[in-house]
This record gives structure tokens, sequence and C-alpha cells, in this order.
């Protein structure tokens, strides 16, 4: 499978680093190509921890080069810091931490509040209702790897709290972890 040839997230800026130093080594995803793949732009996106419009990187662009007698295919794909949600600016960890609060038997306000998160309330709330859509793809690709634990909780989303701890036990951001295991974003 050439899809498996290419990973879509690296767990830092220093594994992201040494990941792009094999680029020339790798196959494109799209296409198959060889020695194509090179640097395109990095991913910039707003900062969650800070108030003020502060950028940081979110990961790096790659592309296969169609120039000359290379072959490729000319398309670009997205390879993210393992922490980033891609197309939210919420960061994983950030969103592991209101889950915990929510299984802790916080309500979903009263967790927002002691996270004392720079965004609107809003946008958190939207975020869990997404969330919720993608519980049935999340819950698939978890059970994949391990069957559901036992819980007491009624809330489906809860329950997939559950089911992250118990796939991930060590890892301090489970939904980072999720997507540098499965290759995948964890809000699709």
């Amino acid at each position: 499978m050439l899809a498996k040839s290419i990973v879509r997230f690296a767990a830092g800026l220093d594994k992201l680093s040494q990941y792009l130093l094999l680029l020339k080594q790798l196959l494109c995803p799209f296409c198959g190509a060889a020695h194509t793949l090179n640097r395109h732009s990095k991913l910039f996106g707003n900062d969650p921890t800070s108030r003020q419009d502060r950028q940081v990187q979110r990961g790096q662009r790659v592309w296969c080069s169609d120039r000359g007698a290379r072959g490729g295919c000319g398309r670009s794909f997205s390879i993210f810091l393992a922490d980033v949600l891609p197309r939210h600016t919420v960061n994983a960890s950030s969103l592991w931490s209101l889950l915990e609060r929510l299984l802790g038997g916080g309500s979903p306000r009263s967790a927002i509040q002691s996270l004392k998160l720079s965004f609107a309330w809003g946008s958190l709330y939207h975020l869990l209702n997404r969330l919720r859509q993608h519980l049935p793809d999340i819950r698939s690709a978890l059970c994949r790897k391990e069957t559901a634990p036992p819980s007491s909780q009624t809330d489906p989303l809860l329950q997939t709290v559950e089911h992250l701890r118990r796939v991930f036990p060590q890892d301090p951001c489970p939904l980072a972890r999720f997507q540098l295991h499965f290759g995948r974003a964890f809000l699709g």
C-alpha cells in the first residue's frame, strides 16, 4: 500500500525535522514515484495558548515534484505535529484536558472554565459536538486495537475517553498518540 509509506503526523518538531531529511527516500502516497518529494511550506496557525494573534508552526507541507523528467504527480500533502488537531485552533492536549475533566464528573461549562483557555465557550461546545459526530469512526479504530473496557458511563463520549485511556495508558495525551498510531486526524 502506498499510503502507508507516508506519515501524516510527527511527534514533535524534532521528529518532523528528522522525517523531512528522509523525504527523497520515500514514495509519494498519491502516485508512488520515488525521489520526487520536496519540502513545500511550513504550516502555521494560531497559538492556542496566547490571547494575542501569535502564530506557531503546526506542521509542514510536502510536494511531489512533477518538473523535468522526475515523473511525480505535482500533488502536495501535510505532515502535522501530533498535538495539532487539523482545521482547529484547539490542540489535542487542551481537548484531552477538557475530556478528562468531563470524565471526572464536571459539567461542560465548569470544565471549560477551569481550563482557562483563550477561546470562546461556544467554540469549545462546537468542538465537543463535532467530536460526538466522529465517535463511530474513533471507536471503530480503537476497537481494532483493543476491545472497549467495561464502563459505568452512559455517555458514549465518556466511554470513548475511557477506551482511549485503556488503549494508550502511558501516554500523557492519548489524542495525539491516536493520530500518530492510526495516521489520521482525530476529528476526521
